[in-house]
C-alpha cells in the first residue's frame, strides 16, 4: 500500500508522519484528532504491508502482534493504545519510545568498549526476561528490534514473530516452517520448535558477538541449509576477530550460542548477572579460545546433532521457578555458629529441590572513608577479607552443578542494600537470619528482615537460630522417663 499523507485521519488518529518503511509494516508517529484526551505520551501506528507483492507471513505477523501486545505489561515494551479492524484497515496504536536501536552500535565506526557492551546486553537480556516471566518469548531479537532509552533500561519491538504460551501460535499453525530472522534465529527454531525462552538468549548472544567482532557468528545465510549449519557448527571465538575482548565476555557470549539450549544460559536473568558482574564469570576452554574448533569436532557435532530428536518447550515461566537466582545474606560479625550453621542448612535444602539454581551469597559492611592511597589499599583488603569469609562460609555447601558468586555491598542501610540488590539482580528468593546483622541494635533487630521481607520484589525465607544442643536435651528429659 502506498504511504499515508500527513493529515490523514484513521478511527480518530491524524497522521503526523511516516517514520519508518519496513519490510512488513510502515510505522506513522500519530496524535488524536480531537475530543480524545492525552495519552501522556507520544504515539506511533503500525500498518501492515498488503501489496500484492508481499507475503502472506506479513498479514499473520500482524495477527500475532494484536493478539500480544495488549497483553504485555511493564517499562521494557510499548504500551498498547488501540487496534483497527482487520476486514477494514488493521493498524496497532502503541506508546512511541524515543530513543536509539542497538543498531546504532553495531553500525559505529569504533566497537563499543567491553563495558559499553555488558551495559547494553544486560539491559537487553532483562528486557527478555521480563517478557518470559510473562509467558512470551520474543523470537525476533535482533538490534533493531532493542531500543535503549537515555536512562539506559531496553524496551523490545515488534511481537508479530512471537510466542505466546497462552494463545495459539499462529505462525506455527498457518507458516509450518522456520520463522524467523536468518541472522539471529536459534537452532531450535531452525527445526520448528518455537517458545523456549533460551531462543532468547541464543539471539541476545548473536547481538553480543556482532557488537565485540562487527561480524555475525553465522553470517546471513539465505537457504535452509545455510540455516542448519548452526544445529553444529560452533562460530569463531569473538578474540580471534576482535584482540580486544575480554576471556569473560568471549566466554559469556559463546556460553549463549550453544547448538545445544540446555548448554546455555537457563534464563536470561542469569545471563544478565553475568554481564552485570563480570569478576565472577566462570572461565572455561570457552573463554579461552584464540581459534575455532576444528573439522573433527565439528563432524562429531554434525553426527550429534543428525539424531537429535527436539521436544517441546515447557513454559517459560515453569523453566524460570526451576532455574531461580537464590540470594543469601551472611552476617559478617557478631553472629553465633549456630545462625551461619543455620543459613548453610536453609541455603542446601533450597539448592537441593532447585538443580537449576544459582546462589549469591551476599554481605554487607559499613561504607569506608578512604582518602589515600593506604587507606584505598585497606579498603581493597577489607573487601577481599570479607569475600574469603563469604567464601569459607559456603564451602561446606554441595555447589555441584550451581553457579556460585560472592559480593560485598557497603551501605549504612542493611536491609536497603540487601534489597535493592535483590531488585537489580533479578533475585527470586532471599535468606536471611532473623536476627543477623549486629547484637549492638537488639533491641531494633527485627527491622532488617521484617523491612527486607516487606519490601523485596521475591520471596524472602527467614532462618532462626537453633536453640542449643543442651537445651533440647533438657526439654526432653522429662519426656525420657515416661
Amino acid at each position: 500500500m502506498k504511504l499515508l499523507e500527513p493529515g490523514t485521519e484513521i478511527d480518530g488518529f491524524r497522521i503526523r508522519q511516516c517514520i519508518h518503511v519496513g519490510g512488513m509494516a510502515h510505522i506513522y508517529a500519530v496524535e488524536y484528532a480531537s475530543g480524545a484526551p492525552d495519552p501522556g505520551f507520544p504515539m506511533a501506528m503500525k500498518i501492515p504491508r498488503m501489496t500484492q507483492g508481499d507475503g502472506a507471513e506479513n498479514i499473520v505477523s500482524f495477527e500475532v502482534e494484536l493478539q500480544i501486545l495488549p497483553t504485555l505489561t511493564g517499562a521494557h515494551v510499548p504500551r498498547f493504545v488501540a487496534a483497527g479492524d482487520l476486514l477494514r484497515l488493521p493498524y496497532l496504536v502503541m506508546e512511541y519510545v524515543p530513543g536509539r536501536t542497538l543498531q546504532h552500535w553495531v553500525e559505529a565506526p569504533e566497537r563499543p568498549d567491553a563495558d559499553t557492551i555488558a551495559r547494553l546486553g544486560a539491559a537487553t537480556a532483562l528486557a527478555a526476561h521480563s517478557l518470559h516471566q510473562q509467558n512470551v518469548c520474543h523470537l525476533d531479537l535482533k538490534p533493531a528490534n532493542v531500543l535503549v532509552k537515555d536512562d539506559r533500561t531496553a524496551v523490545l519491538l515488534d511481537f508479530g514473530l512471537s510466542c505466546h504460551a497462552h494463545y495459539p501460535d499462529l505462525l506455527a499453525e498457518e507458516m509450518r516452517t522456520a520463522v524467523g530472522s536468518p541472522a539471529w534465529i536459534a537452532p531450535e527454531q531452525v527445526v520448528g520448535v518455537r517458545g523456549d525462552l533460551r531462543s532468547d538468549i541464543f539471539a541476545i548472544g548473536v547481538m553480543l558477538y556482532e557488537l565485540a567482532t562487527g561480524e555475525l557468528p553465522f553470517g546471513a545465510p539465505v537457504t535452509r541449509g545455510g540455516l542448519r549449519q548452526r544445529l553444529w557448527m560452533t562460530p569463531a571465538p569473538p578474540r580471534q576477530h576482535n584482540p580486544a575482548v575480554p576471556e569473560w565476555l568471549q566466554e559469556v557470549i559463546l556460553r549463549c550460542l550453544e547448538a545445544e539450549a540446555e548448554r546455555r544460559y537457563p534464563s536470561a536473568a542469569h545471563l544478565a548477572f553475568d554481564l552485570a558482574h563480570p569478576d565472577q564469570v566462570t572461565l572455561t576452554e570457552r573463554g579461552r579460545r584464540t581459534r575455532g574448533v576444528g573439522w573433527r569436532e565439528h563432524l562429531r557435532r554434525w553426527v550429534k546433532a543428525a539424531g537429535m530428536h527436539y521436544q517441546p518447550s515447557p513454559l517459560p515461566s515453569q523453566q524460570l521457578a526451576e532455574v531461580p537466582i537464590v540470594m543469601v545474606a551472611v552476617p559478617h560479625r557478631d553472629v553465633s555458629d549456630a545462625t551461619l550453621y543455620a543459613l548453610r542448612q536453609a541455603v542446601a535444602r533450597s539448592l537441593g529441590i532447585r538443580p537449576g539454581a544459582r546462589l549469591a551469597c551476599v554481605t554487607v559492611i559499613s561504607p569506608s572513608s578512604a582518602s589515600s592511597a593506604d587507606d584505598a589499599r585497606s579498603e581493597t583488603s577489607r573487601h577481599r577479607r570479607h569475600l574469603a569469609r563469604l567464601r569459607q562460609w559456603a564451602a561446606p555447601l554441595d555447589l555441584h552443578g550451581h553457579q556460585a558468586s560472592y559480593h560485598v555491598l557497603e551501605s549504612n542501610d542493611v536491609a536497603q542494600a540487601l534489597v535493592r540488590y535483590a531488585q537489580s539482580n533479578q533475585v527470586s528468593m532471599i535468606i536471611l537470619g532473623a536476627a543477623t546483622h549486629g547484637l549492638q541494635l537488639q533491641r531494633f533487630i527485627d527491622t532488617v528482615p521484617l523491612r527486607v521481607a516487606r519490601e523485596a520484589p521475591c520471596t524472602v525465607i527467614l532462618v532462626k537460630e537453633p536453640p542449643p544442643v543442651g537445651a533440647i536435651a533438657a526439654a526432653q528429659a522429662p519426656h525420657a522417663g515416661r
